[in-house]
């Protein structure tokens, strides 16, 4: 069973690529947080997985909310305990920080160990600061053929349930995921900087592709409900690019995974 998160699509991407190699079932979480579903069993030797974009330089913080909630049963509600193996496959523009050490603590707290996890960069999706931009059409395609090249080789281990890290940490990671990331969570996820322009077509899109469905339409507009994780999904779907995050965002395009064969 594989347990996973995507705004834009990266993320989906993966965890369906892995859930067609293993023959697996995906479980979206926004979903089933939403309708309560944290209660879940494996067969024997069925395999435990998650699969996430790292937001600044640790796992979203509403896939460790998910975490702390979720309960496994192996086998039969009568029969085993043994611990499944446990891998996580992770997303990112470039760098992991401390993503796995982050990972692993909250598996630890609930009794259960990582096997395996690795990394794969994708495309850039995160806009909403001065400086981030995205990739180049060029640099993004040559991301995205890389993991797939990877995922193929990842992807046997995981069918084998091989232990391995393959974690791009990048530099002054502790820095990043123990000082940046908190700061982030706290202040960098405020939707209340999301606006549409004139050039709102009133099409729902936003409402529709919001994995949280943190949005809805007033007087034809979409409004923010405040429990945003800044995926950017709005933003990046939007087919008339109206939406805006403050002036960050402005003039940088957009990308979603599949985009350029869907337009």
């Amino acid at each position: 069973m594989i347990f996973y998160f995507s705004g834009c699509g990266n993320s989906q991407h993966v965890a369906e690529t892995i859930a067609a190699g293993l023959d697996d079932k995906l479980v979206f979480i926004p979903e089933a947080a939403r309708e309560g579903r944290y209660e879940y069993e494996l067969a024997e030797g069925e395999s435990l997985g998650f699969v996430f974009p790292v937001y600044s330089w640790a796992p979203p913080k509403l896939v460790l909310d998910f975490v702390e909630k979720l309960n496994i049963k192996v086998g039969p509600s009568t029969g085993s305990t043994a611990l499944p193996y446990t891998y996580f496959a992770c997303t990112c523009g470039d760098e992991c920080g401390h993503t796995e050490r982050i990972f692993r603590k909250a598996l630890e707290k609930k009794g259960w160990q990582l096997n395996a996890c690795f990394s794969l960069q994708m495309p850039e999706t995160y806009i909403g600061m001065p400086g981030f931009k995205l990739d180049t059409d060029e640099n993004a395609q040559r991301k995205i053929a890389a993991a797939d090249a990877a995922l193929k080789e990842f992807i046997p281990r995981l069918q084998n349930k091989e232990n391995f890290s393959k974690i791009t940490v990048g530099g002054a990671a502790w820095l990043k995921s123990y000082v940046v990331n908190p700061g982030f969570n706290r202040f960098a996820t405020d939707d209340k900087k999301y606006r549409s322009t004139e050039a709102c077509i009133h099409c729902c899109k936003c409402l529709k592709v919001c994995p949280l469905q943190n949005i809805t339409l007033e007087e034809g507009r979409p409004k923010w409900h405040g429990h945003c994780t800044i995926c950017m999904a709005c933003y990046h779907h939007c087919p008339v690019n109206a939406i805006q995050y403050g002036k960050a965002t402005v003039g940088k395009g957009q990308y979603w995974f599949g985009m350029k064969n869907a337009r």
